[in-house]
Parts: C-alpha cells; structure tokens; sequence
C-alpha cells in the first residue's frame, strides 16, 4: 500500500485549485481522476454555452435593425454546422488550456483511474492501494437522467452532449428550467430552433421572489413556449419524440434533458469512509474549513451539493487544500452570487427573498422597472425587474434579485456591497455615473432607503465629517 500526505480525488476546478495549495508543502500527494480532463465549465458547461449565448444574442439583434435604421436583416441567415463547429472551437481552446497545465505534472502527480473509498483514510485505483493523512473529494458531477425515461434516451441530449451537435436541430424540448435550461432554451430559440421550455412551478432561473419570478415568466414566454406543469410521459412516433405535460403534448426532434446535476459521491464509494451523511446523502462538512465532520477528509465542488459554481469550487478547493496540509484555519465565505446568462439576465445576490421570509428577517424591498429606464431604451434593450432588499431597521443591504439588461454587473456590485456591510444610504453615497443602466440600481436603493428613515446627511452625498476618505485625508 503506497502512503501519501495527501490524496486528491478529482482533477476539476475544485481539485486543480486544491493541488496548488497542497504542492506549497508537499510533493507526497496524488490526483486521481479517469477524465476526461478539462474541467465541467470549460468542457460542457459555462463557457461552451456562453459562445453559443453570444451567437445567438448577436443574431437576434436583427429584429431591432430596421427600427434603428439598419437595413437588410431580412437577409441574414443562420448556418447551424458553422455554429456548432464555432463553439467546439472555443470550447477546445478553453479546456485545451486546462488540458495543457495538467500535461505539465501528470506522469508524476496525477493517477487516470477512478479512486474510490475502502475505508476512513484508504483508497484503491485500479490495481494500486493508497493510504493517505488526508484525502481531498473534489469528484465533481454529472447530469442527472431519471430512470423511467431512459428507454427514450436516443432523443435526448444534456450537457455533457449538447455541445457535440453537428448542427441545430428543428425543433427542441427543454426539461427543466433552471440556469442550464433557460439558458440554452433562449439560445437555441433565437438562434432558429421551435423550442418549448417544460419546468414545474414557477421559480425559473432560480428566482424565488413572486414578482421577480411572474416577469421572467413572462420575458421568457414572449420567446419560446412555456409549460410549467412539468412531463407526464414520452411516447416515440416515428423519427420524433412526443412530450406530453398534464394538457398538453409538442413532438419534438431532440429534448434537452436539464433537470441538474447529480454529485459522483456514489462513485467513489462515500459509504466506505465511515463519515456521517445528511438526509441527502451527503457528507456533514464545515463550509468554513471544508473539513467533513469527524474525519481528516476534505471535501469541495459541485460533489458536496452546497454551491455549485465555478468560481466557489475555486474557494472551496483552496480551503481544502490549505486546511490538508496547514493548522487548520476558518475562512469566511463569499456573499452568495447566481447568475443566469439569459437576455436580460437574471440574477440573485446574498439573501434571496425565500431567505428572507423563511428566516424571518425585518426587511424592506426597493424596486426599480427598466422599461423606461434611459440608458436601457438606448440600446432598445428595456425590460427587466429588480428587487433589493435591506434590513428594516438598520440598513445594511441583505440581498437581490433581478431580470434585468446588465445584471451580471449590477449583481456585483451588490454583493460587494454585501460583502462590506454597507447600508442602503451608504451605497446611494458611492458614484454613479450618467448614463448607464447602474443608475436603476439607484433607483431600486432610492427606493429602500425611502423605508428604512433618514441618513447621516440631509444629501444622498455624505457630509465631510461623516466621509471616511475625507476625514482620512
């Protein structure tokens, strides 16, 4: 049996950031993973898919050509082939990169066997047995395909596939409407494609505020078909396949199966680490240190269900990877950051209204329209809602949620401002320039600041001796 320092199952985004923390120490580890390489989001996930987001985007600009003056759009035409080849293109190129950076080390660090568990400090890969001090899970996931459709599968593609068409298909079904979901709906249907978008209830995108949740409800639907009462069954006819929801049926040449994803615990044998699991399966760990209860495993990624993006993989593998081979420290958390890459975006940002309510929080709500906001009628791009939530009482700023043009920036600033406890009156006393579309997130801060009382200064612009860099200076 070979001893290591540290043993690293998984070669992902979680997996690669904990290796670079644990080779500062020591050159006694191994990464086990059986590829391919490439990471998720580089290979099947948020980059592939915002190529082909932006294609689409780009292409469904013509419709507002001739309103600007711009004409011959009637022309342009979609060459679904040379779509698809552009996004494998780029897709290459990005998990080539990751590719690239393992070639570097693996003949000595990385094992291309599935590692899994043979008890509380042992693995086996392959033929070989391991025993290592501590044990990193970075195993990542998979899509999820529920059982009983699985006779069906011929028609289905999901998002370890979906990148592999050779071209668009005629028409298409999206099960599920999460992020992958909405997403990829909007993409294909503006790039061409019949799409009918099927989810259960109304919480598309992730958004759990009700009035946040009827307008992406109906954004999304003025683009693709909706049915929100979820699949029944699936019947073959012929070359198609016919989806069938509580009242309704569409036939479909291909369905795009986004229910979300699965953790690989399973495949590593979990149940041989002798560690406690939850209700869901999975393991009792400590966000803050990555640390699983009772044990010197560690665990990070999309494996352990609590976040599942990219750049907290990134922060949870460094945790685990500094914890396995330090004194263990406690480190704080990001603000909570989802973002859908639909057009408009949709966004939540720390404390989503579901928190709110069930956590039983005082809070007030700002509220800004963008439909007639100046800098989003320019670029003909005004729809969307956004919602900011402070603290009744005092203030501080405790989370968002939003469809809106630009989203993907206004939800940063928010959770950094999150992230620095700042009030409502504080942010309304930081810049905001004219005119940019940041100027309804004022609105909506306006608008709770309105409901929590008076600020510090009679101006939304702090006095000098209440301004930290004034006072300072």
């Amino acid at each position: 049996m070979k001893k290591l320092d540290v043993a690293i199952i998984g070669a992902g985004s979680a997996g690669l950031t904990a290796k670079r923390e644990v080779e500062k120490i020591t050159k006694n580890f191994l990464v086990f993973d059986d590829g391919p390489l490439g990471t998720t989001c580089a290979r099947v996930g948020c980059m592939p898919s915002k190529v082909m987001i932006q294609v689409a985007n780009d292409y469904h600009r013509r419709h507002k050509f001739e309103s600007i003056g711009i004409q011959g759009s009637e022309s342009l035409r979609v060459d679904g082939t040379a779509v698809m080849q552009h996004v494998r293109k780029l897709r290459d190129r990005f998990s080539g990169g990751v590719v690239r950076s393992v070639e570097k080390w693996q003949d000595e660090f990385l094992i291309k066997e599935r590692a899994y568990f043979t008890g509380p400090n042992t693995l086996k890969a392959g033929n070989q047995e391991y025993q290592a001090d501590k044990i990193i899970i970075a195993a990542g996931s998979r899509p999820i395909l529920p059982k009983p459709w699985e006779e069906f599968k011929e028609f289905f593609i999901d998002t370890n596939s979906v990148f592999e068409l050779e071209t668009l298909p005629q028409s298409l079904a999206v099960v599920g409407l999460g992020v992958i979901g909405l997403e990829l709906g909007q993409a294909f249907s503006r790039l061409g494609t019949k799409v009918v978008g099927i989810g259960l209830g109304r919480s598309l995108g992730g958004a759990s505020d009700p009035a946040i949740q009827d307008y992406i409800v109906k954004t999304m639907g003025e683009e693709f078909e909706l049915s929100l009462d979820g699949v029944e069954r699936f019947e073959k006819e012929g070359q198609q396949l016919r989806v069938f929801s509580k009242d309704k049926s569409w036939l479909v040449d291909k369905v795009l199966i986004a229910v979300g994803r699965r953790s690989n615990l399973d495949r590593i044998e979990i149940v041989n680490a002798g560690v406690e699991l939850d209700a869901k399966g999975y393991p009792v760990f400590d966000v803050n240190t990555a640390k699983i209860k009772g044990s010197s495993i560690y665990i990070a990624g999309d494996v352990n269900g609590d976040r599942p993006l990219l750049h907290e993989a990134a922060d949870e593998g460094r945790i685990a990877g500094y914890n396995a081979v330090h004194e263990e420290q406690c480190f704080s958390r990001r603000a909570l950051i989802g973002i859908t890459f639909t057009d408009p975006n949709i966004a939540f940002v720390g404390k989503t209204y579901k928190n709110l309510v069930d956590e039983k929080i005082p809070f007030v709500a700002g509220e800004v329209s963008f439909e007639s906001q100046g800098r989003a009628l320019s670029m003909l791009k005004n729809k969307g809602l956004l919602k900011i939530y402070a603290h009744k009482e005092s203030g501080l700023i405790l989370g968002a949620e939003m469809m809106a043009p630009s989203g993907e920036h206004m939800a940063h600033l928010i959770s950094w401002a999150i992230s620095w406890k700042k009030t409502v009156h504080e942010a309304l006393s930081l810049p905001f320039y004219h005119p940019v579309v940041e100027e309804g997130l004022r609105t909506a801060i306006r608008s709770a600041a309105k409901q929590v009382g008076d600020g510090p200064s009679p101006l939304e612009t702090l006095r000098c001796q209440d301004d930290p860099v004034s006072s300072a200076t």
